[in-house]
């Protein structure tokens, strides 16, 4: 083996890749996706706010007052005594109220007609009736042409909860704001433990961190994966590679690609990290200031980083290796492809498991399936990011990762050398392990 050789194919791959506008134009997509399906939504939502004119017709005589006075009072904020304390401002309190208080006609049905002729000649959203028996636990009926707004309606039982429960503590004799103070949620204050003693941990911040970095090691494998096999299956569709194997091993052309491949990779992902913390620096300084309490923002030390650079390596040589000997052994994307999703199920089995790893990173579970190869470069980093397991199993799933990649590119180079060369029949799965036998 020439290693000069690989390093002309390594060239020649990152450059061919980063001077493409296709490259650049992926890496400027690709946050402009992440931007659109995380923080557009959320725009949308707070921009789309929904007002709704309410008639209430209240039985009991003293619950629709204290209900105009807080629904209309709505701002957007959560309320401290809402029924979901502690959480984030959800989309349920971008709902806004208008509502008016009426009183029970005489002729029920009557009044209930004309509630609706207001509805359909829109003069009013929507009616509320509550009945006398609302404090004994009946339902509250509520009246509009749309009834799929489950995200006003999810304000408004809110607020409704709110009233009929100090409804019910006065008439059992109890202080409504007493017992609010008495009842108060308890906020968890998170200490993770580490040698260095305890410190704040990441809590709900630290579990979106170890989930972001997870999807953008999860994206890079399979794009460059992708990438891999299409470079072989073009380079074989034009017949230069008989020009090239004159001249170089098929070992060393394979290994050329996969390292060409692999820097362009980390070239992209390096301006994706770059520009997020320049973007966010910003936002996070100032965050940082009016913080609350109960969330804190998670850290990414030098020794966390490395590992992530050296897993997501291994993870690619890994999988690229796989591509590499699917694109040399098919004759084109459409035969490739399929023979792909066998690969793919090695990325999405680890999808499926993401959660329990952060919820008990170190559960025999996670353990184990974090030092099995083909998952080892997607759940280690996760259980490294979330709590840093022991170094001898860190040590282990280094090991395993090299012996593993080391197997696969001497079994793909078998592939890759027969099957770089063979056109026209499409190739069987024992015509495959034939070549590795006698390659």
């Amino acid at each position: 083996m020439r290693p000069d050789n690989i390093v002309v194919v390594a060239k020649r791959e990152y450059l061919q890749r980063v001077k493409t506008k296709g490259f650049w134009i992926s890496t400027l997509l690709l946050p402009l996706f992440i931007v659109a399906v995380t923080v557009l939504p959320a725009l949308l939502i707070g921009m789309s706010e929904t007002r709704q004119t309410i008639v209430v017709v209240d039985e009991t005589g003293r619950l629709g007052a204290e209900l105009a006075q807080r629904a209309n009072s709505r701002d957007g904020k959560p309320k401290p005594d809402a029924d979901k304390r502690g959480m984030a401002v959800d989309e349920s309190q971008m709902a806004r109220f208008d509502v008016r208080v009426e009183p029970p006609a005489a002729n029920r049905e009557t009044q209930r007609a004309d509630l609706n002729r207001r509805v359909l000649a829109e003069e009013i959203d929507a009616w509320v009736w509550i009945p006398k028996s609302v404090l004994q636990g009946d339902r509250v009926e509520y009246h509009a042409k749309n009834t799929s707004n489950l995200f006003t309606q999810d304000a408004l039982e809110d607020d409704l909860s709110y009233v009929v429960r100090r409804a019910r503590l006065a008439e059992a004799g109890l202080d409504p704001e007493r017992v609010g103070e008495l009842t108060r949620q308890v906020r968890l204050d998170t200490q993770q433990v580490s040698e260095e003693g305890s410190r704040a941990g990441g809590g709900v911040g630290g579990m979106l961190f170890a989930i972001t970095l997870f999807m953008i090691l999860y994206t890079m494998m399979f794009v460059w994966g992708q990438q891999v096999m299409n470079s072989v299956l073009e380079e074989k569709g034009s017949r230069v590679i008989e020009v090239i194997l004159s001249s170089i091993k098929p070992f060393e052309l394979l290994m050329g690609k996969l390292v060409g491949t692999c820097l362009a990779g980390l070239t992209q992902l390096g301006i994706w990290l770059g520009t997020m913390i320049v973007l966010t620096a910003p936002g996070i300084a100032a965050a940082m200031v009016s913080l609350p309490k109960e969330l804190n923002i998670p850290s990414l030390t030098p020794e966390m980083a490395i590992h992530l650079l050296l897993f997501f390596i291994l993870g690619f040589f890994a999988f690229s290796t796989l591509y590499a000997a699917i694109g040399s052994a098919f004759n084109n994307l459409q035969e490739a492809q399929q023979a792909a999703s066998f690969a793919m199920l090695f990325l999405i089995i680890p999808v499926f498991i993401m959660y329990s790893v952060i919820n008990d990173p170190g559960s025999t579970m996670a353990v184990v399936m974090s030092l099995i190869p083909v998952f080892t470069p997607l759940l280690m980093p996760l259980r490294i990011v979330t709590q840093m397991p022991p170094y001898w199993q860190i040590l282990l799933a280094y090991l395993f990762s090299l012996a593993f990649i080391w197997g696969m590119v001497w079994f793909c180079a078998r592939i890759y050398r027969v099957g770089i060369l063979m056109y026209g029949k499409k190739p069987t799965f024992q015509e495959i392990l034939r070549w590795v036998r006698y390659a």
